[in-house]
């Protein structure tokens, strides 16, 4: 059984957004909260020859200067992943007094795939350490870690702001249905008002599938509001979101309809980085 709401810590301007949301997914949940700062192994493999450059001591004396430098630099960056851990930790501590504090080598994604039966719930920055935390860019991880995890993600942004209410994005689908299915089903947002929104034609049809996942939700004792929408998909949805004050966007990854087509190829990310609110992908 997974049990613990992990928080990816690099550093970068998000990470108290990151570590905010994460203490409060975990709080709701009742689940232990791992901080998780993942070192790259930046080192250079560099394999050129220069025995003809320059002579064999001076070669060795060049090489063992390398390896101490690459040393000193893997020390400091253990270090200093330590520090952002110890100050995440602080950031929290009204809200978890003691979180799990993990750090780990290699790349982001591998060790996240390493420890996918830990993880009940994830959360990451929708820029990394080289953005700084405001406009539309998305880490250049967000994407690869949200094809290669099967556990729910919550991609965050902004300041943190405990939703007073969520959006379900929902087109019938086996995805959309698992998302309304996994809501109803988890403490993560009890007691928080639901809409469930689908984008297309004010069909008869439709409206039957929302009731579908009205059903699911109230027999869950959440208050649930319906729509259909007209307009594109991101466009549509985003205006939602404004205009009725949601506070986090729920929808399922990889879909088989309209809203797939953010999933794939080069709109992948178009949603994720035009969404006003942070965006939960449940798988």
């Amino acid at each position: 059984m997974t049990t613990h709401t992990v928080a990816c810590i690099d550093g970068s301007a998000l990470s108290n957004t990151v570590a905010d949301y994460a203490a409060w997914s975990a709080a709701r949940m009742g689940t232990e909260l791992v901080l998780l700062n993942v070192l790259n192994d930046n080192r250079s493999n560099d394999s050129t020859d220069f025995s003809g450059n320059i002579g064999v001591d001076e070669r060795l004396r060049l090489l063992n200067e390398i390896t101490e430098l690459e040393e000193k630099r893997a020390k400091l960056a253990r270090q200093q992943g330590h520090l952002f851990l110890e100050d995440a930790k602080h950031h929290v501590a009204a809200v978890h007094a003691q979180p799990l504090l993990r750090q780990r080598h290699g790349d982001l994604v591998d060790t996240l795939v390493d420890i996918e039966n830990e993880i009940r719930l994830l959360v990451i920055g929708r820029q990394g350490k080289r953005g700084n935390g405001v406009g539309q860019r998305i880490g250049h991880q967000v994407e690869r870690v949200i094809r290669a995890l099967h556990k729910p993600v919550w991609v965050v942004h902004g300041e943190f702001k405990a939703p007073e209410s969520i959006l379900i994005a929902f087109d019938n689908s086996t995805t959309a249905k698992k998302a309304v299915e996994m809501v109803a089903g988890s403490p993560l947002f009890r007691g928080i008002p639901v809409h469930v929104v689908m984008v297309g034609a004010d069909t008869e049809e439709h409206r039957e599938q929302l009731e579908w996942a009205e059903q699911k939700l109230t027999d869950q004792a959440f208050v649930v509001q319906t729509a259909v929408v007209n307009g594109a998909v991101e466009e549509a949805l985003n205006d939602y979101v404004v205009a009725q004050g949601i506070g986090a966007l729920v929808m399922g990854a990889y879909g088989h309809s309209r809203i797939r087509e953010f999933f794939v190829g080069s709109h992948t990310n178009a949603l994720i980085t035009s969404s006003k609110v942070p965006l939960l992908l449940l798988r």
